[in-house]
């Protein structure tokens, strides 16, 4: 199984060989509209658009801010943009890899094997001189059956367990970890025993990605993930993967889940 990052030269070479992938524009921000417009200024030639809030994540309420999709309306989503079973699938985002890496985590949860997340998002792709296409692409659509299960998942209970006996990291800015503030989330803090590595220190400058900082993690305890809601964890779980640590697990729920249950410990500061 290759790794999952693929840079700009090489998604570009499997773009015009014989059975290229499908790609998908994930583009996304918290809280801001539609990136829809930003596909139809430009994007990779071929791709398709996918909204990852409506079509990738189910509704907002007590499972946390962007919970697991249905597993139906997630197939009806990535059929209609193009996806089948034997077709690899390479999705990119604004550059930060946050959404791709939801993205991917998501088709893999689905049960899709083969997918990429282009290093550095479309900014990559535009600094490689890459083509660029303003009109929407035409989309075959795709035969893949979603059997949900496929990428290790926890609950708040699971993730209370690796954050006693394994390693749960939080992918959130430090300040947040510690309780200082919580911009998004009405209560601060973080789950006890869980260790602070914020996104910050696995990306460079342009939004690619390092390794250095997560393959030193012991390989002997189990690894798991969370944020928010489960989207930056989720490019944790890439970076993961991308060290060869395909068993890290992802809290979906994440911070917005745990403290939906009053009785469950909150911790602050830089400990326990």
């Amino acid at each position: 199984m290759p790794r999952p990052l693929i840079d700009a030269a090489s998604l570009a070479a499997k773009l015009s060989a014989e059975n290229p992938p499908t790609v998908l524009d994930v583009r996304w921000k918290l809280g801001a509209p539609s990136a829809y417009p930003d596909y139809l200024a430009g994007h990779v030639p071929g791709a398709a658009f996918v909204d990852l809030e409506q079509e990738l994540c189910g509704p907002a309420g007590a499972g946390g801010r962007h919970p697991l999709p249905d597993p139906e309306q997630l197939q009806v989503a990535l059929r209609a943009a193009g996806v089948s079973s034997d077709r690899e699938v390479v999705v990119y985002d604004h550059g930060d890899g946050m959404a791709a890496a939801r993205a991917w985590w998501t088709l893999r949860w689905a049960g899709h094997h083969l997918v990429r997340v282009l290093d550095g998002g479309y900014p990559a792709w535009v600094a490689a001189a890459g083509p660029i296409s303003v009109e929407p692409s035409a989309v075959t659509p795709g035969e893949f059956k979603v059997e949900p299960g496929a990428m290790p998942v926890l609950d708040a209970e699971e993730a209370a367990r690796v954050a006693r006996e394994g390693a749960l990291l939080d992918a959130r800015a430090p300040e947040r970890f510690r309780g200082e503030t919580e911009p998004i989330d009405p209560v601060a803090g973080h789950i006890p025993g869980a260790m602070n590595m914020p996104y910050a220190k696995l990306v460079n400058a342009d939004g690619t990605m390092r390794d250095d900082l997560i393959s030193i993690l012991p390989a002997a305890v189990q690894v798991g993930a969370y944020c928010g809601s489960g989207i930056t964890a989720a490019h944790t779980v890439l970076a993961l993967f991308q060290a060869g640590r395909d068993d890290a697990a992802l809290y979906v729920g994440s911070w917005s889940h745990w403290i939906t249950d009053e009785d469950r410990p909150i911790a602050t500061g830089d400990g326990e």
